[in-house]
């Protein structure tokens, strides 16, 4: 059973009212139905999907080409990579190389040094011994001529204490008749 309706008098009563429609058939949702299949019509006539497909081909087209010159660049940039890679490891062997050619270098250059303050002192060495040889044979020969000097002096001495002059006389007749005598 369904209950009376009341109203409170808040509510609008619902009318109900025929849609419009043109020709007795056409109504707004048929009208729209039928502005869509005629666009689509157009489209179709005017080629438009085609169209869409060609600019989208073309767009396809030139993503292909964009995505073909970043696949040689990055094959470019893979083999400079490698060419830097390979570079940096002959670096690397020249470095080492270098360095010990560097230290061969150092080595000879430190034994040349040795040898040539060893020859050096050596021949400071020898200059200094011949120096010292040198002052000792002047040294000598100076003592000698002291030694002699003193010998003269003490001989002189000696003779004038012990010779007189009638002593004088008889050497100096005894060393005329050995001259005279030869």
């Amino acid at each position: 059973m369904s209950e009376p309706q009341v109203h409170t008098g808040t509510e609008v009563p619902q009318s109900h009212e025929a849609e419009p429609a043109a020709f007795g058939f056409i109504t707004p949702p048929v009208a729209i139905s039928l502005a869509m299949i005629v666009v689509i019509a157009i489209m179709v006539w005017k080629k438009v999907p085609a169209a869409i497909a060609k600019a989208l081909d073309d767009r396809i087209a030139l993503i292909r080409g964009e995505l073909a010159e970043a696949e040689s660049l990055r094959k470019e940039a893979e083999a400079l990579k490698a060419e830097y890679e390979k570079k940096a490891k002959s670096a690397d062997k020249d470095r080492a190389a270098l360095l010990e050619r560097a230290k061969h270098e150092a080595e000879e250059i430190v034994a040349k040094a040795k040898s040539d303050a060893e020859a050096l002192i050596e021949r400071r060495t020898r200059m200094a011994e011949e120096k010292i040889a040198a002052e000792e044979r002047t040294a000598i020969e100076q003592l000698r001529a002291a030694a002699a000097d003193a010998a003269t002096k003490a001989a002189a001495r000696l003779i004038a204490e012990r010779h007189d002059a009638s002593s004088d006389e008889k050497l100096v007749d005894q060393a005329i008749k050995e001259i005279a005598g030869r």
